[in-house]
């Protein structure tokens, strides 16, 4: 049986390979001439999608965002108790943290040897998902639902901050923690702090 395969395809593979190598052995100790064999197409072909190994990664970064997934998540949260919201959304943020865990391993120790280009993408797309949970604190301030004088984006900043030093505290340092009791309890300090009070 004949398999044809498209352009999306082909680019798909390529980002699957180079999200395994990369997650396996860095940015740095991985080669172009590693993940083209991994997706079994030609060194050359790599380079038709991606015109170098930068650039690779720094698609291989973006299809790892948590941006997608919130901005998808908040309209359908906008009908939901707030506490309820940050549990949500705390959910689906550690779920894709725990599927990219070895990347981000990986990423902490190679981070400051990026070259500079990478390392401004990345802190951008990071950003990006604080400015989006921000947009939707504002609009729950306008609703009367959390205090009038909190600054979104410094809560935003805190509460995305807490739990990534959550989910580095259980995966990456290995520390011995109920995690279930620590988000509870991180999410009612930001809950309690951050709500309108009659």
């Amino acid at each position: 049986m004949l398999v044809v395969t498209t352009m999306t395809d082909t680019k798909e593979k390529i980002l699957k390979s180079a999200l395994k190598l990369f997650s396996q052995k860095g940015y740095l100790g991985t080669t172009t001439k590693e993940i083209a064999k991994e997706a079994q197409v030609a060194e050359v072909t790599l380079f038709r999608y991606f015109t170098s190994k930068e650039n690779l990664f720094i698609d291989v970064l973006k299809s790892q965002s948590f941006l997608p997934t919130l901005k998808d998540l908040i309209p359908k949260l906008k009908k939901k108790d707030y506490k309820d919201s940050l549990k949500t959304i705390a959910k689906y943020y550690f779920d894709l943290l725990k599927k990219k865990r070895d990347l981000i391993c990986i990423m902490h120790t190679e981070i400051f040897q990026y070259p500079a280009e990478i390392r401004a993408i990345h802190s951008k797309m990071i950003h990006e998902v604080y400015l989006v949970f921000a947009s939707y604190l504002e609009e729950l301030k306008k609703d009367g639902v959390l205090k009038k004088d909190l600054d979104s984006n410094y809560a935003s900043l805190a509460y995305f901050g807490m739990l990534f030093n959550l989910f580095i505290k259980k995966e990456l340092l290995r520390r011995k923690i109920d995690f279930k009791k620590a988000l509870q309890t991180y999410i009612e300090i930001f809950y309690e702090g951050t709500r309108r009070i009659e």
